[in-house]
């Protein structure tokens, strides 16, 4: 008789718990705001990627992953902007549907699995950002605590980000031999 890990019965569980879990709409249009506020905090530090969305002004991505969606729409300055409910020019959706297994690909480095519909050539630039853009969460520190200080959290950061990597790879029932 096989024995199930317990985190997998964690797992199960968690997903059963947040399958009706629904946010409140004040919430989630809060969330919303934040998340382009950073979005084009990240897009403002690369002035490429500003100038890459430029020529795709005014389409319209819709990010989905099961009952959550956010509809980003690039302005004329190559930035991004809630928009309204239309049809979209692109659409990605997420198809791990867990919410702890896409916690543990996000540490270990790995990308969630996406359905792409719509514009090639949009989702080939969409596709550039996602694997060029990065915030550096050090230089944004270092206005506020200085240089030294907010390098050493970084390193501490960077370290704690390491050995949880490495915590998770080493789970039961985790594929070794691809991580």
């Amino acid at each position: 008789m096989a024995t199930q890990s317990p985190f997998s019965l964690l797992a199960d569980a968690f997903g059963q718990l947040t399958k009706n879990l629904k946010a409140p709409g004040w919430l989630v249009d809060e969330v919303q705001h934040r998340l382009v506020l950073f979005i084009n905090h990240v897009l403002m530090q690369e002035p490429e990627a500003q100038t890459r969305l430029k020529r795709q002004q005014g389409r319209v991505v819709r990010l989905q992953w099961r009952d959550f969606h956010l509809q980003l729409g690039v302005t004329p300055a190559g930035l991004c902007e809630l928009a309204p409910v239309a049809e979209p020019d692109l659409l990605l959706t997420v198809t791990d549907t867990s919410p702890l297994e896409l916690a543990r690909n996000a540490v270990r480095g790995d990308k969630p699995g996406v359905r792409i519909e719509g514009d090639v050539q949009f989702a080939a630039e969409v596709n550039w950002l996602v694997e060029q853009l990065r915030w550096d969460a050090e230089e944004d520190l270092s206005r506020l605590i200085g240089d030294a200080p907010a390098h050493t959290v970084a390193n501490i950061g960077r370290s704690v980000a390491q050995a949880l990597r490495t915590f998770v790879s080493k789970l039961p029932g985790q594929d070794k031999a691809g991580r």
